[in-house]
């Protein structure tokens, strides 16, 4: 369980992104953080200084245990590709909201097509829940990553629109629920 009461100070400089802007700067040594949110391998924080997003692999930074990326079998079949796709867009979480990217409703499509080498090309479409928010680059991004950790991925492209522009009705009903909105 978190403890949103808990202060932890910085046991080195440690690269982050500034939410809701994406700006990445580096927080120093010592720095005061309070942890609003750990989820997708990611910690959201708060300081003197505002919001920010530590990434997993600078986890011990904050005195947690370095995330690495999630163990993905090489022998995934055609048929199970696509669910196994959704899967790891999953572990993609907006840093202010606790909830992924596919059930926020984030997720408009996902076209999947296995070239002559059994590769698959993958393209997303996407949305914001703001149409200017700042970590739009870094949603995209991490998507990416995410998607690329499956074998037999020769090519991922996510691409963002903003129309139909989002609403809370995009939310799975699970998310929803958990927002507190049903």
């Amino acid at each position: 369980m978190l403890d949103r009461d808990e202060k932890i100070v910085l046991q080195r400089d440690c690269e982050v992104i500034s939410v809701p802007y994406g700006e990445t700067k580096i927080l120093k040594q010592g720095t005061e953080v309070q942890i609003m949110q750990a989820m997708g391998g990611s910690h959201t924080v708060y300081t003197n200084e505002g919001m920010f997003r530590i990434s997993g692999v600078n986890s011990d930074a904050i005195g947690k245990e370095i995330q690495a990326p999630p163990s993905i079998p090489n022998n995934i079949s055609d048929e199970e590709f696509e669910s196994k796709i959704w899967e790891q867009m999953k572990t993609v979480y907006d840093p202010e909201i606790p909830i992924n990217v596919v059930d926020l409703g984030l997720i408009y499509s996902c076209a999947i097509n296995k070239n002559d080498s059994a590769e698959y090309s993958v393209a997303v479409e996407m949305t914001l829940t703001a149409p200017g928010c700042g970590m739009a680059d870094v949603l995209v991004e991490d998507i990416k990553q995410r998607i690329e950790l499956l074998p037999r991925i020769a090519e991922v492209n996510v691409d963002l629109v903003l129309d139909p522009p989002w609403s809370m009705e995009m939310m799975s009903e699970a998310a929803r629920l958990e927002a507190g909105l049903i």
